[in-house]
């Protein structure tokens, strides 16, 4: 957006794709110191205003928080590791396991040219009062719902807090390990935080419904079922999927592709980088025609957190043993993200890209590595995060976009 001198006062012209608003203002040099600094706090952390002195030009330059580096903070994390054990996962909370060095816990992300506000747990609650906030993706989904509650808890135990599953149908089904998702609200504001698992966003449907052991029709152009029943009654939602999209994991889930209703023939589909970039663009196409529906929903697709396995993969000795943090350095300059399925899905649309990916590849030693307790000895995960860690600083970016 940019603004031109014109008539003794200033015109902001605003473009979002698909209308483009004038705006009168008052000509900057004008402004009282007072006004000035109402001004600025009124665009902080949303745009940055740039003042030309000796031209005619006002820029307001929308933040770009994939871009910035990482610094050291003392007063990171944001909770405690060893307390927030009302949310978060034994097998992530690395306070709990033999790893000695927390060093990854004292840096915080700053963007360029920008300011992403601090967090504080009561001012989010208020912002969010009677409000959804809905994760639906695979375990990195699931690990940044879980460090959201536990930054929205300060992550101390909250014991008024409602367990409110069984209003989405997040039950725990006979036989399982687990419900499908978990919901919880925070009664004070009615603010619920969610989270549904679903790896791929697809709809996927039995094959055969009385056989326990059946195939799953995998409709890759139709978003999940959870999805879609419950849409209207969220106020933000965030999407991301990704590492589910192998041969090993469609073998083990029974997944078959199918589009528009039908098994897919088309070759270049059967190819799963490419039925994954297609996916993600169907979802993010449906997802982007329901929000002239729902005008309070902000909706998200969450780039791909990295993998740092050196020397090989999970099941195959890989490894990630550094602990040195940003020892591949700490600034991302980059404009464009590293996940362009996800960047091409939401150009053009009122779905906004959360860009992790670029930032997150810079910290391979916040990952569980060989600390593992669920993994067998000699295996490293280096797909999932130590919490506190990196999956904080997407909830910090994900609060500023809101």
């Amino acid at each position: 957006m940019y603004g031109t001198i014109s008539g003794g006062g200033t015109t902001v012209k605003y473009s979002n794709h698909e209308k483009t608003y004038h705006v009168s203002a008052p000509p900057p040099i004008a402004l009282s110191r007072e006004s000035s600094l109402k001004q600025k706090e009124d665009v902080k952390n949303v745009t940055k205003l740039h003042k030309v002195e000796k031209g005619l030009l006002i820029m307001f330059v929308g933040c770009n928080y994939a871009k910035g580096k990482w610094v050291p903070d003392n007063k990171w994390p944001l909770y405690s590791g060893s307390g927030c054990k009302q949310w978060l996962s034994s097998m992530w909370a690395c306070r709990l396991m033999q790893r000695e060095d927390f060093s990854f816990e004292k840096y915080r992300w700053q963007p360029q040219g920008c300011e992403t506000p601090k967090f504080e747990a009561s001012e989010f609650l208020e912002r969010m009062q009677d409000k959804t906030i809905a994760m639906i993706g695979d375990s990195l989904g699931r690990q940044q719902f879980q460090s959201l509650l536990c930054m929205a808890s300060g992550g101390k135990a909250s014991p008024e807090v409602q367990n409110v599953g069984w209003e989405y149908g997040l039950v725990k089904a006979r036989g399982a390990l687990r419900p499908d998702g978990w919901a919880y609200r925070f009664p004070k504001t009615n603010t619920t935080i969610l989270f549904y698992w679903s790896a791929s966003l697809c709809e996927l449907e039995p094959l055969n419904r009385s056989d326990p052991a059946t195939s799953y029709a995998m409709h890759l152009d139709r978003p999940a079922t959870f999805l879609k029943r419950y849409l209207p009654r969220f106020h933000v939602v965030v999407l991301n999927t990704g590492h589910h999209w192998n041969r090993g994991k469609f073998h083990a889930n029974r997944w078959e592709m199918y589009v528009g209703g039908k098994p897919n023939i088309d070759k270049k589909l059967q190819e799963i980088s490419n039925a994954r970039n297609f996916t993600v663009h169907s979802i993010v196409k449906w997802l982007d025609s329901q929000l002239p529906k729902y005008p309070l929903l902000k909706a998200f697709f969450r780039s791909i957190s990295p993998r740092h396995f050196v020397n090989g993969d999970w099941n195959t000795g890989g490894s990630c043993d550094n602990t040195i943090p940003l020892s591949s350095g700490s600034e991302v300059l980059q404009d464009g993200s590293k996940d362009h399925a996800a960047e091409s899905a939401v150009k053009g649309t009122k779905v906004k890209l959360l860009d992790i990916t670029a930032l997150s590849e810079l910290r391979n030693e916040g990952h569980i590595s060989k600390y593992s307790i669920r993994a067998p000895t000699g295996m490293s995960d280096c797909l999932h995060w130590c919490l506190p860690g990196i999956p904080d600083t997407w909830n910090e970016i994900l609060c500023a976009q809101v």
